[in-house]
């Protein structure tokens, strides 16, 4: 054998090692009490059986069926999990986060970091995520072309650990408005310019087929000013209505849903009557907003996480001062979102707006749901079953039965008892795969 053929030789294992996806392996678990989904009270102890990443079934446990499942399993080699002291419940499901993003008032640092430290961030925060009870997130709007992409394939092969992804990658924005570059010299914003801003119906359309075309699992826009932008000039409505409906009818061509950043009452109104899917804040939500979202059907997203999470950053030098100006400006209205969207019978999903506030601190928006009125079941489903249809993945997650995804989580206590338990969370498992 040549030098060469021997080199090559030792560097097929290699490669093999380095490339192949890490399996899920089947397992055992032994719940001692099990919510199968968010109608559900607790039940057990039961015996979960996991094969190829799928819930197989789910049976009552008792001493001579528990001993059989750890033989069995010492015999397939399948790992025999016991959470017999604790709840076994759906993985929850986040449907507003930014993976590639943490915390900062320091709007400049995106003239000066590369797309490569962006990607490495949000492997650190998918990992943070899922270890924090959230087997699924929707993430709305990547620093960088492609990072989410290749998160959401990374996170599916068991290369990176972490949730299950559903992007919108970029943003498309209006030209000068939130979600575009601003607060540079014009050739610094033409640099870092991302090719998502659009003005006129033709050109939004477009920018959808481009999001569409780098790989985007639904669109994402900001139908109105934003808080955490350099610009001054209010929440207000920012696409008109023909650049809207150009969006969501070219997104509905393609298959694709609309998520809508909307602060402003008018901006959310226009949004939901253009057809939009979700509208993530909805601060100013009014009684004529709330009812084009009910007419249109439209789901809100209130991330009451991100308010508590800046507000807790003013008088620290942390924000420029335009956006301390806006951070004040929203803080008490936020406070009632929740009880202005129920007196108008606005539906509710779960959605953080992580990046915004640390990465992990997830659930505390279920403390924030139940303050605003909803009760500990409604908070429950809203990050379960609510937030499966909302994905469209009503079938497949959201809740434990057979030939389900394998997304499951374990606490002490009862969340529908009290959702705050789920701020603790003891044991994670994503598509079959424990998360270390």
């Amino acid at each position: 054998m040549t030098l060469l053929k021997k080199i090559a030789a030792l560097l097929v294992p290699l490669a093999a090692l380095i490339t192949a996806p890490a399996g899920a392996q089947d397992s055992v678990i032994y719940a001692g009490s099990v919510i199968t989904d968010a109608q559900s009270d607790p039940a057990g102890p039961m015996l979960i059986t996991v094969t190829d990443g799928t819930i197989a079934s789910i049976t009552p446990a008792d001493p001579a069926s528990i001993a059989r499942a750890q033989d069995e399993a010492a015999a397939n080699g399948a790992n025999f999990v016991d959470l017999s002291d604790k709840t076994v419940l759906p993985g929850l499901i986040d449907l507003h986060t930014h993976l590639s993003g943490d915390p900062s008032g320091e709007f400049w640092r995106a003239a000066t970091t590369p797309p490569e430290y962006y990607t490495l961030v949000a492997a650190k925060n998918a990992r943070v995520t899922a270890l924090a009870g959230f087997t699924t997130v929707r993430d709305l709007g990547s620093r960088t072309d492609q990072v989410t992409q290749m998160l959401r394939r990374a996170t599916a092969e068991g290369m990176t650990p972490g949730p299950r992804v559903v992007t919108s990658a970029r943003t498309i924005a209006i030209i000068g408005g939130h979600g575009d570059v601003s607060g540079f010299t014009e050739h610094v914003n033409d640099v870092l310019d991302s090719g998502f801003t659009c003005t006129g119906a033709v050109e939004c359309a477009q920018k959808v087929r481009l999001a569409s075309q780098y790989g985007a699992d639904l669109i994402k826009i900001t139908a109105t000013g934003g808080v955490l932008s350099q610009q001054g000039r209010g929440l207000d409505a920012h696409f008109s209505d023909d650049e809207m409906r150009a969006i969501v009818e070219t997104a509905d061509t393609l298959g694709l849903k609309v998520a809508a950043h909307a602060h402003g009452a008018r901006g959310i109104e226009a949004a939901a009557r253009a057809g939009v899917h979700t509208i993530e804040h909805g601060t100013y939500l009014d009684e004529a907003a709330a009812r084009a979202m009910n007419e249109n059907g439209t789901t809100l997203v209130p991330t009451l996480m991100a308010f508590a999470g800046i507000s807790s950053k003013l008088d620290q030098d942390f924000y420029t001062p335009v956006v301390e100006d806006k951070i004040r400006t929203v803080s008490e209205v936020a406070n009632t979102i929740i009880e202005r969207a129920r007196a108008n019978n606005v539906r509710i999903a779960f959605g953080t707006d992580a990046g915004v506030f640390p990465h992990g601190q997830n659930a505390g928006e279920f403390r924030l749901l139940v303050a605003g009125g909803m009760s500990n079941r409604e908070a429950f489903a809203s990050a379960t079953s609510v937030a499966a249809e909302i994905l469209g993945m009503e079938d497949e997650i959201g809740q434990i039965a057979p030939g389900f995804s394998a997304d499951m989580i374990a606490v002490e206590g009862n969340p529908i008892a009290d959702v705050t338990v789920l701020e603790q969370v003891d044991w994670v498992m994503v598509r079959g795969r424990v998360i270390e």
